[in-house]
């Protein structure tokens, strides 16, 4: 009798309305050439914890925005640090996974990202600029970001906020990694429209740049999409760390970096099963 397959709970949101996205094309894409490897099924992300148990692993995808269904994340977290469930990406990232406040630590120790305070009363701390971004510690997909003078910077808010000198950057570009390894790179080349994206041949220190935060994050798997600005000097800026549910983008790939794609998320899938298996016999 041949061994039995795999049972992996895909989390999706198919409906969620992302902004110039399309989370269901992608979703289903992936699923249909993962079913080639694992006996899969399709869940909201409200409807994880209550169904996880069956399966053998839990694959956290387009799930949209936690903030939207906050209780039911925060339910599925606990039940699978408390029952030692495989979550892929595993609930250890230091990026978007665990908020923004790695945004402050990033730019405490020096490393290349937009600086960040955390409270308008700390503005002084950031670099002299004419406007500044304000936006929610916890937002996501922008919402309840806003761009204001620097006079309206440093004035009290309600909520718990993060500011940044407002980059006028060239491009925004993002580099995509499985397990530590580099995939593949897209930009936006207008700044206007983030997600008509082109490919990018990320020069060896583009790629320097984006592994310094991939080793920093210590995943040892599951997939991260390191997100950067080119800044008016030249440099690459980190704008977001994402490593719960990054958009990968897919159909902006041609066939071969795509096929080459889904067989190094395969690969990671059998031995990040296989290691929780290990781990957990």
């Amino acid at each position: 009798m041949p061994a039995a397959r795999p049972r992996i709970l895909y989390v999706t949101d198919l409906a969620y309305p992302a902004r110039g996205r399309r989370y269901c094309d992608e979703d289903i894409f992936l699923t249909s050439r993962l079913r080639e490897a694992f006996d899969l099924a399709l869940c909201h992300p409200r409807d994880a914890a209550a169904l996880m148990g069956a399966f053998d692993a839990v694959v956290v995808r387009n799930s949209g925005p936690v903030l939207g269904y906050l209780d039911a994340y925060e339910e599925f977290r606990a039940r699978a640090l408390a029952t030692g469930a495989p979550v892929y990406n595993p609930l250890t990232g230091r990026g978007d996974m665990a908020g923004k406040q790695y945004l402050l630590d990033l730019t405490d120790a020096g490393m290349p990202v937009i600086p960040t305070v955390g409270r308008p009363e700390d503005l002084h701390r950031l670099p002299r600029a004419d406007r500044y971004v304000v936006k929610p510690r916890l937002g996501a997909d922008s919402h309840g970001l806003r761009i204001v003078a620097a006079a309206e910077a440093s004035a009290p808010v309600d909520g718990d906020v993060l500011v940044q000198p407002y980059v006028d950057f060239a491009y925004e570009v993002s580099f995509y990694f499985v397990d530590q390894d580099f995939q593949y790179a897209l930009h936006a080349p207008d700044p206007a429209a983030r997600w008509r994206l082109e490919p990018y041949r990320p020069a060896p220190g583009d790629l320097d740049f984006a592994r310094r935060f991939v080793e920093w994050n210590t995943l040892s798997h599951g997939i991260q999409r390191v997100d950067a600005c080119r800044a008016p000097g030249g440099e690459l800026l980190l704008v977001e760390l994402e490593d719960l549910n990054p958009y990968l983008s897919l159909d902006a790939l041609d066939d071969t970096t795509r096929d080459a794609f889904v067989a190094a998320t395969t690969v990671s899938l059998h031995r990040f099963l296989r290691e929780s298996g290990d781990a957990r016999g």
